[in-house]
């Protein structure tokens, strides 16, 4: 017989309350629909290294009569590295309209390292060692420098305040996305990796790049489904595919060298204009 005391009655609480309270999830823990956006840009990221593998290397390993970089599987993979940018876009469009958790920024340099730096190292290493001209040491070389190039930028990311409305060096998804514009493009080995290296600076120097705000963001998301476009025409060998895929990827490299010019622009126009008031302030 269970015997309790009058006095210290009222202070008891039931053990149910008390599970609950320890069972209920933290505030930490909860993810809000940015981050959801965020772990479709890494699960977009995961599934292109498994077409790289599956329709690409296998077939080279086992011998296949489809030989080189597989057409469908190519176009696959790299439309999902479009996909995952296209999470990224709209994750940081999210999270400044309604919120995102604490583990927000945690969430996306983690993605952005599955999707725009191990996907694209992946899929070089592997044109490296199907490709008929390729040296795969050589290539394998060169997926570690995109790797290690988006690893800085994003630890950089973190640590780093610079002004509003720029990046500081070429984006990691923008980056990706030339890397394997670069690879689709066949051109000779040397041109390739040197491109390919010279992308992997871009990313980690002190290029300012602007943010995708406003109608930018809406070209871009433009361009990443016309390159959609543009793959599945090549994949499905469409009239004048391989042209179009040629083009968009030349495009591609044109706009990772000439976007910064916009921002550099900005920054003179900017300079000039604080010339000016500072001159006009100081006359009588």
């Amino acid at each position: 017989m269970t015997v309790i005391d009058p006095e210290t009655q009222a202070n008891w609480v039931p053990e149910a309350d008390e599970v609950d309270e320890e069972e209920e999830m933290p505030l930490s823990l909860r993810l809000s629909i940015a981050d959801t956006l965020t772990l479709g840009n890494a699960t977009c990221g995961f599934m292109a290294v498994y077409f790289t593998t599956t329709g690409i290397l296998i077939p080279h390993l086992t011998g296949s009569q489809e030989s080189g970089m597989a057409r469908h599987s190519a176009a696959t993979a790299v439309i999902l590295m479009l996909c995952a940018a296209v999470f990224d876009l709209f994750d940081g469009l999210v999270a400044r309209k309604l919120r995102s958790s604490p583990m927000g920024a945690e969430l996306d340099n983690l993605s952005d390292l599955i999707s725009f730096g191990l996907a694209p190292a992946y899929f070089v290493l592997v044109y490296g060692m199907v490709a008929d001209d390729a040296h795969q040491r050589v290539a394998a070389l060169g997926a570690i420098v995109v790797l290690l190039a988006v690893v800085l930028r994003l630890a950089r990311f973190s640590c780093v305040t610079v002004k509003d409305g720029v990046f500081q060096g070429m984006p990691s998804p923008f980056g990706a996305l030339t890397v394997v514009s670069i690879v689709l493009l066949e051109l000779p080995f040397v041109a390739t990796l040197l491109a390919i290296v010279g992308t992997a600076w871009l990313m980690v120097s002190r290029v300012e790049y602007p943010k995708p705000r406003g109608r930018l963001a809406g070209a871009m998301l433009s361009w990443i489904v016309l390159s959609m476009g543009l793959l599945a025409a090549w994949a499905f060998d469409a009239p004048s595919g391989q042209l179009l895929l040629q083009t968009g990827c030349a495009l591609q490299l044109v706009m990772g060298a000439v976007i910064p010019l916009f921002a550099t622009a900005r920054r003179v126009n900017n300079f000039r204009d604080n010339r000016r008031e500072a001159r006009a302030t100081q006359l009588p």
